[in-house]
């Protein structure tokens, strides 16, 4: 007779499972022993490593610092994020490029909202192949490349995931708005021709991300929409945040560009009220 056969055995098995750790879960409470140098493990207050197709969300204090490692090389974490008061404003791909100048994410830049507000800057980056064109992976692109890209089925894709995520907040299919990519790079060619830098890469890259708002983060570790491999590639995901000090005034990523200065300004006036 099976285990799990009638309740009362279903019960006792599910609570030997007590305790138990795989690689790809949330840590509770959280413990990290890698942590940056000044920061106490009483201020830790995420740890999960996300599987290759899954998902995650957190809510997450202005002045948090999230860092995420690719621990395999073959991670793509595909991001939303919403001001967690009012979460009709959220990040805006176009206008993280358009006021920033700049298309291509690195350490320094901001991740902007449809207010011209910082709901996050980028204060950490070793990883350098990151992508705010092409968006996330959807049912139809994955069925056509993998053969199935349904929620249940063997292929997730990043649309999907993120509309998973987004639920546990209260948020629908709607509000679920174009997506930045970490770890997976895209370049804009001469021509105007897009070229994917998917990797893989080497293990252990890492990004690392401070909340300038309260914010609601979502991200998906699906193939990169671009990936050119016929199989799904995905490695874990490792997510850790820590409670930190708002920004500074004299901060150096708040002060580097007068367009960020003013993003800024955009943000602590809405602080201010």
């Amino acid at each position: 007779m099976s285990q799990t056969a009638d309740p009362k055995a279903a019960r006792e098995h599910a609570r030997a499972q007590g305790g138990t750790r795989i690689e790809t879960m949330p840590i509770l409470p959280p413990v990290a022993d890698d942590l940056p140098a000044g920061v106490s493990p009483g201020d830790l207050v995420w740890e999960e490593t996300v599987a290759p197709g899954g998902y995650t969300s957190r809510r997450l204090a202005r002045g948090t610092r999230m860092r995420l490692i690719d621990k395999g090389g073959d991670a793509c974490a595909s991001l939303n994020i919403f001001n967690a008061e009012l979460p009709t404003e959220r990040l805006n791909v176009a206008d993280t490029v358009k006021v920033q100048w700049n298309a291509y994410l690195g350490v320094g830049k901001l991740l902007l909202s449809d207010m011209g507000r910082v709901l996050m800057s980028i204060i950490a980056d070793d990883a350098g192949t990151h992508d705010a064109f092409c968006g996330t992976s959807n049912a139809a692109t994955n069925a056509a490349k993998y053969g199935d890209g349904r929620n249940s089925g063997p292929y997730p894709n990043g649309r999907d995931r993120l509309i998973l995520g987004a639920a546990k907040h209260g948020l629908t299919r709607r509000d679920v708005h174009p997506c930045i990519n970490l770890f997976k790079g895209t370049v804009i060619e001469s021509d105007g021709a897009i070229r994917s830098v998917i990797g893989p890469f080497a293990p252990g890259r890492a990004v690392t991300l401070r909340a300038e708002m309260d914010v609601i983060v979502v991200i998906a570790n699906c193939p990169h929409v671009r990936d050119p491999r016929t199989e799904y590639r995905s490695t874990p995901l490792r997510v850790t945040a820590w409670r930190g000090p708002i920004t500074s005034e004299d901060d150096p990523v708040r002060n580097a560009t007068p367009e960020g200065q003013r993003a800024f300004l955009n943000t602590e006036d809405y602080y201010r009220r």
